[in-house]
């Protein structure tokens, strides 16, 4: 059994693929961002789930958790699940959040980054970038460049398995009641990679929707356009992936 970080996982997805890791028999840490939100996630820390807490708006906050986690068991794995849809912590928690748990957490072998197929819509430019949320972020800027993080990951650690999965249009909170696509469907990927022993599973570099690979945004695997992410994000944050 694998020791598995969810963030985001005080509803929707993130909490989806806790749940359904911890029944397996993984060792799960999950993630809210206020004690607020926390106490919804007493039933999975009752069943055994370890607990951190911090608003990934705040960078000190994310190196806090991440210096929490590295001071206890290793982990094997990580769903970079958390994220929001818009206003102004677009940038910091759909992509520096990411990036710097990346940077900073030492072991995990499989990471997922989730995407969305909004990241078609995304702008391979990274001119005037407000990193720090000083005004609303595209939600869809942010995720072509996670997508490019997670295929920068696969490319520049070959021992990681790094991959990014669309879990679809569900209807979470995010997504809203009217959502079209499979809910279930919707958090089985992410859970498939970074748990399976499939052949299929343990693969690099890949964006996923319903455990079925796709092709991305050109801009995903142009080399250029990651080490330019990788350099804005290492200068932006002070740290280097």
């Amino acid at each position: 059994m694998s020791r598995i970080l969810v963030t985001g996982s005080a509803d929707g997805l993130g909490r989806a693929a806790a749940d359904t890791l911890l029944a397996a028999g993984h060792d799960v840490v999950v993630h809210a961002r206020n004690q607020e939100r926390a106490a919804g996630l007493d039933p999975l820390v009752g069943r055994g789930a370890r607990l951190v807490v911090g608003d990934f708006t705040e960078r000190d906050a994310v190196r806090r958790v991440a210096a929490e986690l590295d001071d206890s068991e290793p982990l094997d794995a990580v769903i970079h699940n958390a994220g929001v849809w818009s206003g102004r912590a677009v940038m910091p928690v759909n992509v520096v959040a990411p990036y710097l748990l990346t940077a900073l957490l030492r072991g995990p072998r499989r990471l997922v980054y989730l995407s969305s197929g909004s990241h078609f819509g995304g702008r391979p430019s990274l001119d005037g970038v407000d990193w720090r949320g000083a005004r609303a972020g595209s939600y869809s800027d942010s995720k072509l460049f996670v997508t490019a993080l997670a295929a920068a990951v696969a490319r520049l650690r070959p021992d990681v398995l790094s991959n990014a999965v669309d879990p679809g249009w569900v209807p979470t909170k995010m997504g809203g009641p009217g959502a079209p696509d499979d809910l279930e469907q919707g958090h089985r990927t992410q859970e498939w990679l970074v748990s399976s022993d499939e052949p299929q599973a343990l693969v690099s570099g890949g964006y996923w929707y319903h455990r079925e690979r796709q092709q991305p945004h050109r801009a995903v695997h142009d080399e250029v356009f990651q080490d330019r992410l990788l350099d804005a994000l290492a200068e932006e944050t002070g740290t280097v992936l």
